[in-house]
């Protein structure tokens, strides 16, 4: 008797780690959002540094020019009707996400979250403490595609590649079926099928 109650035992204890989250995806968020936050971080400030007053630096042929602008609106100029607003949506996404990651198990989640997290940081911090004041500091962005002065596509900076990057990664996945804790929606609804069969069967 004692003996085959053992390993039930130690199958009980077993269970509540398994159930835990995995710290290591929670780990490659941060250091994917450390590396990108620290990327817009130094590119911004060579570029404040650098081109201010300077004329559009041409490079790649013409693909991309460099240059300083400072934007009061959210991401690629879209105007959202105020910067403290978009300071305060930035600090909701922060908090989401930073609550949400204890439930990752997926490593392509990990990463276009961890992006995005970083963009919005990124983009925060100058919200933050650039002028003209706290909340209404403007982004500092530098990056404009084939044309001058943003004519072809608005002047963006690293924080809004990392959010469309990491957007993107995560829409593909979902549309892959791929779920953020590691699972196939696929599967689930495979699963939840069969558990459906399996009652009416049941009930029959």
């Amino acid at each position: 008797m004692s003996t085959e109650q053992e390993p039930e035992q130690t199958t009980g204890e077993a269970e509540p780690p398994a159930a835990a989250p995995p710290k290591r995806r929670i780990w490659l968020l941060a250091v994917v959002a450390g590396l990108a936050y620290a990327v817009d971080l130094v590119t911004k400030i060579i570029v404040t540094a650098t081109l201010e007053g300077e004329e559009p630096i041409r490079i790649l042929g013409g693909a991309v020019y460099l240059q300083l602008v400072r934007n009061p609106y959210a991401a690629f100029g879209m105007d959202f009707g105020g910067t403290w607003i978009l300071a305060i949506v930035a600090m909701l996404v922060v908090g989401a996400i930073i609550w949400f990651s204890r439930r990752l198990r997926s490593t392509g989640w990990a990463v276009g979250l961890g992006l995005i997290l970083a963009g919005a940081l990124g983009n925060l911090t100058d919200r933050i403490f650039r002028a003209p004041g706290p909340l209404h500091g403007h982004v500092v962005d530098f990056i404009s595609a084939f044309q001058p002065n943003g004519d072809f596509f608005p002047v963006f900076n690293a924080a809004d590649s990392a959010i469309s990057i990491g957007a993107v990664l995560i829409v593909l996945l979902s549309l892959l079926g791929k779920d953020y804790d590691g699972t196939s929606t696929k599967t689930k609804r495979t699963e939840r099928a069969e558990e459906a069969g399996k009652a009416g069967e049941d009930k029959a």
